[in-house]
């Protein structure tokens, strides 16, 4: 990949500003360094850095005995970075993690860490596990992660751990992410903070704790509200977070409440030729509103010395209003069998209706109730005269789920929203759809020390997972008419996986400042609610349109062998990390489009990700700085035919044929970060962030194989210009800075996309319905097959000021 940019005079300009900066800010400070100057030398103990290797807290594990790759975060490294969410911090800062916007949304972001996701929408395999204070916060219905709902000021820690973990229970394919919530005692005091700018931002945030006595408090609130850059994309989020704590010499316990009302519209993708035209153009306007509701009663007791309890008691509601717009995928079809129509009145009958009008409007209620509780003993006593830490855990979750989806048809605006047909016909009920899911599971893991050199460590988990639907779907297709239009199918099943997942590593310590490690590791996540209920391929399912039947699917397998070091200088001068992984999925879940519109879920096989993490960093003076760079290589092992009518590959069905070794669609195999912050004296902080990212393929292309343009056969010759089915490679450059005014007082600032490039992070080929300008070509065989992608946000800035008293 290239970067091109005449630019030396404008380095050179922001080398003077830095400079001047950094001059002026040291000259305000000389007084007060040469009063506090103290000739005593000072001694630096080695730092010790304990993780939490456990959903529940316990007595943690120094990092030099964790077998695995782990990356960590503090609220005041969040701060520092002024990121938009948590989705946006560990996208730029943490190494072998890559972003996708598919909803186009700030706070929709999918987190690809090795090629596995962790993604808001419905149908992404999910292969990464979300735990906050304890509680799995990957959704019952389809185990998707709403970023949105887990408020950036609330946070105190957080935990990136690679592999396959199998303490961290289900969906924990390539990794696991812990945060951990802050409490009146780890964040007293007052914080008020504002900020605006590019977009019509606007945010306003405040937090306040503190202790009396054996109790503590912590409270927080997060109001950001903006309109986007984008046709119809306005964000507002409302966040609330509040903690009481009492602790005593023993026990310690928290009761905590996590409220969200947030209105998110996603723009969703959108061919480039309109985009070339107009980049800020809307395909088809979609939003989201999610309100949720959510209690956690966490506790620890010392039994003994050697001994602790820990346990948890939560309930968590979550209420999704979707509304997604469409082109009609049933638009003039050429396979229609409905009456004659007249398409001058299309709301006579509902086949006519589904028949003629272009524009179809998608509007589901997802509710989500999930209660459960968690128990935890950790041992810290010696075994066979060598040190140990053993815990034994169980947890179990009780989830309900309904859906209900409606289709509304009619005419589309200039602007891409519906104009609703009148017609006693329409707004009609398609899927109803409730369930179930019950998950226990119980783990024993111990970590034993032979000496200060060698540490090993062994886990086993049982999962045992059950799920029911009940309900019925419609089939909305006037094709089908007389052979089952509009006739109810019901959609009824129980479903039971169990199975039990081993892990094995070991580390090795030569000092207090070097540690190599090796580890395997087996972890599964069961089919979800919504794959089950739309895994007939005789049947398509829109996402999240409708439910089909209810075949039966099998439980996703990962495998992984980890080695890696990781190690520093005395001095903190330079710290490095290296880590080799390779995870083999067995009876992978991936989504077959079989139409625009539509697919079905299906076990596909085996896929590979593998692939190595190297990062360096230190401290030199006022300079902190990291550089990682990271190459996943995430492969399809498996023959299977797919639906994917807009690659130029397919058949005369549509049908495209994956091959093992081909890549699987939006993982980047090259991906690296520059991460710089420079203290300029006591008042000033810079920093800057370079992101760049290698190309990769998207949805519709698994093949790889899909060219730009459609073959004539006659002359040997492409005709008919398509879409590439490829993501170029980009480079975004981020800066940052923080004056603090006087003690508690700071005005920040943060300037994204500096270079103002033009980039893509997401998308899938498909069949455009409009012309370059956005008006609607209503012969559908006048539509093209383009990418279809979402654009990354122009160049921005925002300011503001932080008070903290």
């Amino acid at each position: 990949m290239t970067v091109t940019c005449s630019c030396r005079a404008r380095t050179a300009l922001l080398a003077a500003l830095v400079a001047a900066g950094c001059a002026a800010a040291h000259a305000g400070d000389s007084a007060a360094a040469a009063a506090a100057d103290n000739p005593q030398p000072l001694q630096q103990l080695p730092q010790v850095i304990i993780i939490g290797d456990t959903p529940l807290p316990g007595f943690g594990l120094p990092l030099n005995q964790i077998p695995s790759n782990v990356q960590t975060a503090s609220s005041a490294d969040m701060e520092r970075q002024q990121s938009t969410g948590i989705a946006d911090y560990v996208n730029n800062n943490f190494s072998g993690v890559s972003a996708s916007d598919s909803a186009g949304s700030p706070f929709q972001m999918d987190i690809y860490y090795h090629g596995f996701a962790a993604s808001p929408l419905l149908g992404t395999p999910e292969g990464l596990s979300v735990y906050v204070d304890g509680v799995r916060v990957n959704e019952s219905f389809g185990d998707t992660v709403n970023w949105d709902l887990i408020p950036e000021s609330a946070i105190n820690t957080l935990s990136l751990i690679s592999g396959s973990n199998p303490v961290f229970g289900l969906n924990t394919l390539g990794g696991a992410l812990s945060i951990q919530t802050k409490s009146g005692r780890t964040s007293p005091g007052s914080e008020i903070e504002a900020y605006g700018g590019s977009f019509g931002r606007r945010s306003v945030q405040a937090e306040t704790g503190g202790t009396f006595g054996p109790f503590d408090y912590f409270i927080t609130g997060n109001y950001f509200d903006e309109s986007g850059w984008r046709d119809f994309s306005t964000t507002r989020v409302l966040q609330g977070f509040g903690k009481i704590g009492w602790q005593s010499s023993t026990t310690r316990l928290d009761l905590s409440y996590t409220y969200a009302d947030n209105f998110l519209y996603g723009d969703g993708a959108t061919p480039v030729s309109m985009l070339y035209y107009r980049r800020s153009q809307t395909y088809t306007p979609d939003y989201t509103q999610n309100i949720m509701n959510f209690v956690n009663l966490t506790g620890t007791r010392s039994l003994a010395g050697h001994l602790m309890l820990t346990g948890n008691a939560f309930y968590r509601y979550l209420h999704s209003y979707v509304s997604n717009g469409n082109v009609n995928q049933y638009y003039l079809e050429s396979s229609y069998a409905g009456p004659p129509t007249d398409c001058a009145d299309p709301g006579a009958d509902p086949a006519t209706l589904a028949y003629c009008e272009p524009g179809q409007t998608a509007i589901s209620s997802t509710s989500q109730r999930s209660a459960g509780f968690s128990l935890q003993l950790t041992d810290s006593q010696r075994a066979f005269g060598w040190k140990s830490q053993a815990i034994l855990g169980l947890d179990y979750d009780d989830s309900t789920d309904g859906f209900v989806q409606d289709y509304q048809y009619g005419g589309i605006a200039p602007d891409h929203f519906l104009l609703y047909e009148p017609s006693p016909y329409n707004n009609a009920n398609i899927v109803t759809v409730s369930g179930g899911n019950r998950i226990f599971g119980s783990y024993l893991t111990d970590t034993l020390s032979p000496s200060a050199l060698l540490h090993f460590t062994a886990a086993v988990r049982y999962n045992d997972s059950r799920e029911t639907i009940g309900g019925f779907s419609v089939d909305a297709d006037p094709a089908d008419y007389g052979n089952g239009f509009l006739r109810p199918t019901s959609v009824a099943g129980d479903h039971g996986f169990t199975r039990l997942n081993p892990s094995i590593g070991l580390t090795f310590t030569p000092s207090n400042h070097a540690t190599y490690y090796a580890n395997y590791d087996e972890a599964s996540r069961a089919p979800t609610a919504l794959e089950l209920g739309c895994a007939n391929p005789a049947v398509s399912c829109g996402l999240p349109d409708n439910f089909a039947s209810d075949p039966g699917l099998k439980q996703v397998v990962a495998r992984t062998f980890e080695v890696g070091l990781r190690g520093d200088l005395r001095s903190q001068a330079l710290n490095w990390s290296v880590d080799v992984f390779h995870t083999v999925n067995s009876n992978d879940i991936q989504f077959i489009a079989n139409a625009t519109n539509g697919g079905y879920f299906d076990n596909v096989g085996n896929t590979l990700r593998e692939g190595v993490d190297v990062a360096f960093g230190g401290r030199e003076g006022p300079l902190t700085w990291k550089l990682a760079y990271s190459y996943v290589d995430a492969t399809f092992q498996s023959r299977f035919a797919v639906g994917a009518g807009s690659n130029s590959t397919a058949d005369a069905n549509g049908n495209i044929v994956v091959q093992p070794g081909d890549r699987i669609p939006l993982v980047p195999q090259h991906n690296g970060r520059l991460i710089l912050d420079y203290r300029c004296g006591r008042h000033l902080d810079l920093g800057a962030n370079l992101i760049v990212v290698s190309g990769s393929y998207l949805h519709g292309n698994e093949n790889n194989a899909n060219v730009a343009g459609t073959l004539d056969a006659a002359s040997g010759a492409y005709i008919s210009p398509t879409g590439t089915g490829w993501i170029p490679s980009y480079v975004l450059l981020n800066f940052t800075g923080t004056y603090r005014l006087k003690k508690g007082v700071a005005i920040f600032a943060r300037l994204v996309n500096v270079l103002d490039k033009q980039y893509y992070t997401a998308g899938f080929l498909t069949q455009d319905a409009y012309n370059p300008n956005g008006t609607l070509r209503a012969n559908p065989n006048d539509w093209t097959n383009e990418n279809g992608v979402i654009p990354g946000a122009p160049r921005a800035i925002w300011a503001g000021v932080r008070v903290r008293f």
